[in-house]
């Protein structure tokens, strides 16, 4: 029953860490840029899911979009007055104006926030209720549907849609894509606007049950790459599926080496599963 238990909670973790990991990797796919932000951009949405829900009393169907709102402009913003310039330049411009970014974020929201940590309420989502031996704790369930549920949307969205062929258009050649009437700079401004949505909305959900502080995005953009690079950099569906697997594996680990080696068992599988399949379990090769 206990590994049942972790299992379970893993995977509801698993699912947001696919969320936010999506966004990455929708981007990567776009553009070939690496956003080192992407975490601080999660950690911002956490901060207006915690000033919504203190200050206003708003309950995660109220502060989950408005985050996501705030991030989509966010994310418009950054590719309109950097990225679109820096991709012009050499892949390390691009790395080292991405990582600026992070920097900018991260001290910004030191100074506005202070470096205490903060949480949310409790009582938003719940009491935890118990059904077949095992604990359902309604922030994580709640989390772990929203994530999956927006998971599959985005992949829809790419896969099922005209608006997705156009995106995906602009991801395969920029030029051919012109050469039929798309314009990229208007599509790739909005894979970074929905890249930077599905943040808020993960960074929301993860606010429910996980602290908030200025530094908790240096730690989840590492879990964005490990999970993009084992899924496949552009793979949306190997995203969900690494997603779900470092969930499980980091609640196994930590129950069984202890919490403060589970990161080591993830990073070491992570190199090994890339030692026999660079390119990631649903990347192409």
């Amino acid at each position: 029953m206990i590994l049942a238990q972790l299992v379970l909670n893993g995977l509801l973790v698993g699912a947001v860490y696919a969320l936010f990991s999506s966004g990455l990797t929708l981007i990567w796919g776009m553009m070939n840029v690496v956003n080192f932000a992407h975490g601080d951009f999660v950690m911002l949405a956490m901060y207006v899911a915690f000033f919504a829900a203190t200050l206003l009393g708003w309950g995660p169907a109220a502060f989950v979009p408005v985050a996501a709102m705030a991030l989509f402009l966010l994310g418009v913003l950054v590719y309109l007055m950097l990225v679109r310039h820096v991709m012009r330049g050499p892949m390390l411009a691009q790395i080292l104006s991405t990582f600026g970014l992070a920097l900018v974020l991260r001290y910004a929201a030191l100074w506005a926030f202070s470096a205490n940590f903060v949480s949310l309420p409790e009582d938003l989502t719940g009491q935890v209720v118990t059904l077949g031996g095992l604990r359902f704790e309604p922030s994580r369930v709640l989390a772990g549907i929203a994530a999956l549920l927006v998971t599959l949307g985005l992949h829809l969205l790419l896969t099922r849609t005209a608006l997705g062929s156009r995106l995906l258009a602009v991801a395969e050649d920029r030029t051919a894509a012109m050469l039929v009437g798309i314009r990229p700079d208007p599509m790739q401004a909005l894979a970074w606007g929905i890249g930077a949505a599905c943040t808020g909305i993960a960074g929301g959900l993860i606010a429910l049950f996980f602290y908030v502080a200025p530094s908790v995005g240096e730690s989840l953009v590492l879990i964005a790459f490990v999970v993009v690079c084992l899924g496949g950099f552009g793979s949306v569906p190997g995203a969900l599926v690494a997603g779900l697997a470092i969930g499980v594996i980091e609640s196994l680990s930590a129950f069984w080496v202890g919490a403060a080696f589970k990161d080591v068992v993830v990073y070491a599988l992570f190199l090994g599963a890339l030692w026999f399949r660079p390119q990631g379990l649903l990347g192409k090769a």
